[in-house]
């Protein structure tokens, strides 16, 4: 149902920006999360953007680094990463859930892999 991708090699103090975008569904109506895990890791919660638009949370380790956003026009949720680090070396998901704000995932994304690296 969901589609991240955008991920790539990139190197330490880089950017990359994610999109997560919907087949079936309209992401206007849906609260969207970005989780990641690393190699080895359990899958972590980083990131949730409201249903609004007007609200969004994210893991203390990426705020000020990470703003996710949304276009519903475009049907698309963004994860902007600036400033990346070799510990965000990770595969990427989105999920959305039809509510203000963001839950378990109703509907999950394929991941892209974001590799940080000199």
């Amino acid at each position: 149902q969901l589609q991240a991708s955008g991920g790539g090699l990139v190197q330490p103090g880089g950017s990359l920006s994610l999109s997560c975008t919907a087949s079936t569904v309209s992401l206007r109506y849906y609260a969207v999360a970005w989780h990641r895990q690393a190699p080895g890791k359990n899958r972590e919660w980083i990131a949730c953007i409201n249903r609004s638009d007007d609200d969004r949370a994210y893991l203390e380790s990426v705020k000020g680094r990470f703003t996710a956003s949304r276009n519903n026009a475009e049907n698309t949720v963004y994860l902007q990463m600036d400033s990346l680090k070799p510990e965000d070396t990770a595969v990427y998901y989105c999920a959305a859930d039809e509510t203000e704000w963001c839950g378990v995932g109703v509907y999950w994304g394929e991941g892209t892999l974001v590799t940080v690296s000199s």
